[in-house]
């Protein structure tokens, strides 16, 4: 998941986008389609019309996130920290050290669970105070992967293969290890279930935890990666044609296509307040704002979503993670 300078816009069903422009290094790939982004006329916005509330200044490049009731976590592989930006001094504080943390981070359990690519682990760190209460032999088996949690579980796919590992935050220990599509990494929870993006597979594995087999796999876009929950659904970003793919959380159909002209490596996904928002790298309009609804300077939980989301270059060895009202 790469992430930096933001482009906002909102889709169908009042799904907001945002997409960002990274490095020039992965802003436009030849194995995709061109950004186009959506091009209906009159839904752009200067990104300036987000006054931001606080700027952290934190080392390295920024990017899983995960968030608490007081406080906003980010990880930086590059420099082997996961950081607590305090949204009660707006200032950067406890710093956990974690061999190249990956493949997102959970916050559940009264814990941080962070996936470590460099020790091909799972660690489990106190949200409150950063110290470590756990390391389980589970390690993450991609770099953009994920990490989900519900029915009681943790939940992380292992394997290139795929294992798709269920950890009991009792006892630490794996307790089931389930055979899923080959290239599905990134697991959610919704409506009892576990759905898993199939990367390789163009497809959205469900998974019942009753049972700890697989359920049903729908039919989705072009190279599914990242996905989040809300509404009664699953949003899944299509990485091969920047769309996004609406599931029904209960039948497991697919009931929505949204064409959002984003493809492309990297990117994320977020709901909050009956709004999906979704960053990719890379974007036809950087510094932009594209809504569909009528714009709103001062939140209503798109706002909230950027917060999550945003950060911009500043720096070599430093970015500034920016925390925006609403």
């Amino acid at each position: 998941m790469v992430r930096n300078r933001c482009v906002f816009q909102e889709c169908l069903m009042g799904c907001l986008v945002l997409a960002g422009l990274v490095f020039p290094l992965f802003a436009e790939d030849s194995k995709f389609p061109p950004k186009t982004g959506v091009e209906t006329p009159g839904i752009q916005h200067p990104i300036d019309e987000l006054l931001p509330v606080a700027t952290f200044v934190v080392k390295g490049h920024p990017d899983w996130l995960a968030v608490t009731g007081d406080a906003v976590w980010v990880a930086s592989s590059n420099v082997d920290h996961v950081v607590k930006l305090d949204a009660k001094t707006n200032q950067p504080g406890t710093i956990i050290t974690i061999a190249k943390p990956c493949s997102g981070m959970a916050m559940d359990f009264g814990s941080l669970w962070i996936p470590s690519c460099g020790d091909h682990t799972l660690v489990r760190a106190d949200a409150e105070t950063g110290a470590i209460q756990a390391t389980i032999q589970a390690g993450p088996a991609d770099s953009e992967g994920g990490i989900a949690t519900g029915a009681g579980s943790v939940w992380l796919v292992t394997s290139k293969a795929s294992e798709l590992d269920r950890i009991d935050p009792a006892t630490n220990r794996v307790v089931a290890k389930i055979t899923i599509p080959a290239g599905s990494f990134n697991p959610v929870f919704a409506n009892d279930s576990i759905w898993v993006s199939s990367n390789e597979g163009n497809a959205l594995i469900r998974v019942n935890p009753a049972t700890n087999t697989v359920a049903s796999s729908t039919p989705i876009g072009p190279k599914p990666r990242f996905l989040t929950v809300g509404a009664g659904s699953v949003w899944v970003l299509n990485q091969g044609d920047g769309s996004i793919s609406r599931v029904d959380a209960a039948s497991g159909k697919l009931v929505a296509t949204i064409h959002a002209g984003i493809p492309g490596l990297g990117g994320e996904i977020a709901f909050a307040r009956g709004r999906c928002g979704l960053q990719s790298s890379g974007s036809r309009s950087p510094g932009s704002i594209q809504l569909r609804t009528p714009w709103r300077a001062n939140g209503e939980g798109w706002a909230e979503i950027a917060s999550a989301m945003a950060t911009e270059p500043y720096g070599s060895q430093a970015i500034r993670a920016r925390r925006f009202g609403g």
